[in-house]
């Protein structure tokens, strides 16, 4: 099986942005915002965007399983307050859940957080238990910056994330570490601001004993590690001043990383440098990159060309990174895929 652990449903009917946009215009007046019953897309809606985008792909390009979330930069924290944040993260996980019932055997969900700035991120957790008890998700989206690129909460360290870590602790589930929206115009969304947050997460749970006061907790970090993988020496030297231990105990039997990088020598990288048993399949597809690479004629985010042309991978990596890694990491997934003889 090949279980593919960033997805996000970028393919929503048109309805839903447009929804989004009156309740954004809204604002200033709350009697005017729009009720969540207001939107409405059938099952025939849903279905069509599905078949012809996500599913087309996987079928094409030989994956099995998406692990599916509400898109990344729709997530957009920064915007109104905490109600408002509340209602568009509970309409995006309803819709993504929603998939993952007519498609049960190639989704499953992973649940956006109604994050705010400034606002306590045990906020959150009414949320998270709901797509966890009533929807069966398997996982959640933390944003470490939810005020879009300014950087106002505390490292993900902070003692004000604790509630939050307690609860995906008791429930057994990670946290893909993954911004949102840039709305400062230093930082590019996808280009800059998506790989910045990646390092920067990585730094903050370095310079940390976070994963002493939680030892079972997992954070997938997305798009490859941004820099990480590249500066691995960097990271170990800091480390090394810092009298942390090895990163290898410090940090990689929590910190886990996918394979959203678009070409063969960043893959290549990624698998020589990190160990295989803490790298995830992923693509990302139908997201930031969608384009065919002249260089090669296929699409950038056809990742799985890249792990399969890795030549410093054998079966049983291969298997790791497609299918063993998910399920260790997402353990709700696991049982679920146990349960249909999987």
């Amino acid at each position: 099986m090949i279980i593919d652990c960033h997805g996000h449903y970028t393919t929503a009917p048109a309805a839903l942005e447009a929804w989004r946009k009156r309740q954004i215009a809204s604002l200033g007046n709350p009697a005017e915002a729009p009720t969540a019953a207001s939107l409405h897309i059938s099952d025939d809606e849903l279905r069509e965007s599905i078949e012809q985008n996500q599913l087309h792909k996987m079928r094409e390009r030989g994956s099995d399983l998406t692990i599916f979330s509400p898109r990344a930069s729709f997530m957009a924290h920064h915007i109104g307050n905490f109600e408002t944040s509340a209602t568009w993260a509970a309409i995006c996980n309803e819709l993504c859940h929603r998939v993952a019932q007519m498609f049960p055997a190639h989704f499953a969900g992973a649940a956006m957080l109604p994050q705010s700035p400034g606002v306590d991120p045990r906020s959150c957790i009414p949320e998270l238990e709901r797509c966890v008890k009533d929807y069966g998700f398997v996982g959640i989206n933390l944003n470490p910056d939810p005020s879009g690129g300014h950087w106002t909460s505390p490292p993900l360290s902070d003692r004000q994330w604790y509630p939050l870590y307690e609860k995906m602790v008791e429930h057994d589930i990670p946290a893909m570490v993954h911004v949102s929206t840039s709305c400062n115009d230093c930082f590019h969304t996808t280009g800059a601001h998506y790989l910045n947050a990646d390092t920067t997460a990585f730094m903050q749970c370095l310079t940390s004993d976070l994963f002493t006061d939680f030892p079972t907790l997992r954070f997938v970090i997305p798009h490859g590690g941004g820099a990480v993988p590249y500066h691995w020496g960097r990271f170990r030297g800091l480390a090394q001043e810092m009298k942390k231990p090895l990163l290898k105990d410090h940090l990689l039997n929590n910190i886990f990383f996918d394979t959203c990088v678009y070409h063969q020598p960043g893959i290549d990288l990624l698998t020589r440098v990190i160990p295989v048993d803490n790298i995830l399949f992923a693509s990302e597809m139908i997201g930031a990159v969608r384009g065919i690479d002249p260089e090669t004629g296929f699409p950038y985010d056809d990742t799985r060309r890249y792990i399969d042309a890795a030549t410093t991978l054998d079966a049983r990596a291969r298997h790791q990174i497609y299918e063993g890694n998910a399920r260790r990491v997402y353990p709700r997934l696991d049982r679920a895929l146990t349960a249909r003889g999987l």
